[in-house]
Order: structure tokens, then C-alpha cells, then sequence
């Protein structure tokens, strides 16, 4: 019916993998448990840098500012999941897929932008030490953390409105999440504003960020090379070490999922790809900075000394 191109889906299907049945029982408990470890572990690690006046520097506010977007990024998404790998009715309501799509894209997009911020972070530490609490300063800081929220806020908040006022031809969604991709293939027809919007986003939020990245490890790299004490080098390896992995793995995932050819690719191999830089990532993000940092094991060291003091003071 001509009309039938324009219908408004009060409720959409996620279609997850529910083609795999025996397959979900694994994923909920695989999900589940790197949804609390990923809770777990950016709470403490947001606590102890609140808490630990050493670690009150510009590196673990941003670091701070990492955790609370991973909480918020898989808190968007994985309860939906979990809910719907033990349900037969995967269903999710309009409002509902457009506050998840929104959620994911402008917590994924501030990530990408704050990870370019915590590089320049590092080579100002590490190339203009003498410079580095002029040029990075508590308000300096503060602006930079504003500009990557309301860059990622707004680029969503631009292509979720877009990708909304989409027609649909259909409610099932071949994905876990409404993610925007597999909303998007449900359209009746393309839209260039909608494919330019997407790409535009795409390049200000993947290859520039990057770039800047690599150029940032470039000349990093060069200084450490010449700094001749080799305990000052193993410390500038360990944190921009861990760094870079967070970047690889983040950024690595995004690129093939949001510039690869729409033609190319299997959707059940985006949707393993959506799980790693949704869940496995921000899950690893306070493991890999607190195993390569000296400073972050000492202050949860300090922390469970002090919890159990007081617990056994209570007990007395």
C-alpha cells in the first residue's frame, strides 16, 4: 500500500541472536558478568580518584570522566540485552530504542573525542613537563572535558533526529540494541542528508581524532627515546602504554563498523564486533589502567586498608 511506507512502529523487535538459542544462555551470563565487573571497576576507579588527593591531577580527572562514560554507555544498552536473551519476546518500545540509540552514540562519541584529549594530556606531560600546570590547568581541564560531552552530545543528538524521522518499512531490528545502523537498514528509501550527516560525523569523530592521536604518540614517542634516566621512561611507557591499548581496541572496532562499506560484512559479525567495543571495552578500561598504573594499585591498596580498618573497629 502506498501509505504503508510512512507507518510510525509504536514497538520495534531486536532480533539479538535470537537464531542461536543455546547460544544466548552463554551470552546473558558472558554479558552479565562483564556488565559488574565493567559497574564495579569504573565505580572504584571514579571513587579512589575523588577520594586520593595524589590522584587529583588532570590525567585521572579525565580518566574519571572515561569511567563515568563507560557506566553510562553499557548501562544504555546491556540491561536491554540481558532482559531479551532470556525473553521470547524481544520487544522494545519507540521512545525506548530512541533514548537507547541516542544514549549509545553520544556516550561512543564523546569517548572518541575525550581519548584525543587524554593523548594531548600525555604529550604535554610528557614533551612540555616544565609548561604542563599552566597548559593544563583545573579550568583548561574542565573545558576541554565540556567540549568532548557536548561534541559527542550533539553529533548524536543530530543523528539520531535524523535517522528518526526516517520511514521504516519494518519493526525488526537485526541487532541486539537499536543501534543506528541496523535502524537505518529499515528504511524505505535512502536520504542523502542522511547518508552525508553520517559520514560527516563519522570522519570528525573517527579519523580526526586519530590523527591527532597519532601525531600526539609521534612526538611522545621521539621524547621518550631521549630521556636517559630508564625508570623516567618505564613510567612514561606504563601510562601512555595503557593508553594506547584503550585507543587500539576502542577505536579499532569503530572504524570497521561506522566507515566500512554498508554492502560489506556480516550483520551477526557487527553485532560481535557491538559487543566488544560495548562491553568488553569499557570493561577492560580500569583493569588496563590499574595493572600498568602504579599510582591507581597504590590508592586501592590505601582504600581496602582503610575499609578494613574500619570494619574491624566496628567489630571491636
Amino acid at each position: 500500500m502506498p501509505g504503508e511506507n510512512l507507518t510510525t512502529w509504536s514497538f520495534f523487535f531486536l532480533e539479538g541472536f535470537s537464531k542461536y538459542p543455546k547460544l544466548e544462555i552463554i551470552l546473558f551470563a558472558f554479558s552479565l558478568v562483564m556488565y559488574l565487573v565493567t559497574l564495579l571497576g569504573n565505580s572504584t576507579l571514579i571513587l579512589i580518584t575523588i577520594l586520593d588527593s595524589r590522584l587529583q591531577t588532570p590525567m585521572y580527572f579525565f580518566l574519571g570522566n572515561l569511567s563515568f562514560m563507560d557506566i553510562c554507555y553499557t548501562s544504555a544498552s546491556i540491561p536491554t540485552l540481558l532482559v531479551n536473551l532470556l525473553s521470547s519476546q524481544k520487544t522494545i518500545v519507540f521512545s525506548g530504542c530512541a533514548v537507547q540509540m541516542y544514549l549509545s552514540l553520544a556516550m561512543g562519541s564523546t569517548e572518541c573525542v575525550l581519548l584525543a584529549v587524554m593523548a594531548y594530556d600525555r604529550y604535554v606531560a610528557i614533551c612540555s613537563p616544565l609548561r604542563y600546570p599552566l597548559l593544563m590547568s583545573r579550568q583548561v581541564c574542565v573545558q576541554l572535558a565540556t567540549v568532548s560531552w557536548v561534541t559527542g552530545c550533539l553529533t548524536a543528538l543530530l543523528e539520531t533526529s535524523c535517522a528518526l524521522r526516517m520511514p521504516l518499512c519494518g519493526n525488526l531490528i537485526d541487532h541486539f540494541t537499536c543501534e543506528i545502523l541496523a535502524v537505518l537498514k529499515l528504511a524505505c528509501t535512502s536520504s542523502l542528508l542522511m547518508d552525508v550527516t553520517m559520514l560527516a560525523v563519522s570522519i570528525l569523530l573517527l579519523p580526526v581524532p586519530m590523527l591527532l592521536i597519532c601525531i600526539s604518540y609521534v612526538f611522545i614517542l621521539s621524547t621518550i627515546l631521549r630521556i636517559s634516566s630508564a625508570e623516567g621512561r618505564n613510567k612514561a611507557f606504563s601510562t601512555c602504554g595503557a593508553h594506547l591499548t584503550v585507543v587500539v581496541l576502542y577505536y579499532g572496532a569503530a572504524l570497521y563498523m561506522y566507515l566500512k562499506p554498508s554492502s560489506s560484512g556480516s550483520q551477526q559479525i557487527d553485532k560481535i564486533i557491538s559487543l566488544l567495543y560495548g562491553v568488553l571495552t569499557p570493561m577492560l578500561n580500569p583493569i588496563i589502567y590499574s595493572l600498568r598504573n602504579k599510582e591507581v594499585k597504590d590508592a586501592m591498596k590505601k582504600l581496602q586498608d582503610k575499609i578494613s580498618s574500619h570494619q574491624t573497629h566496628e567489630r571491636i
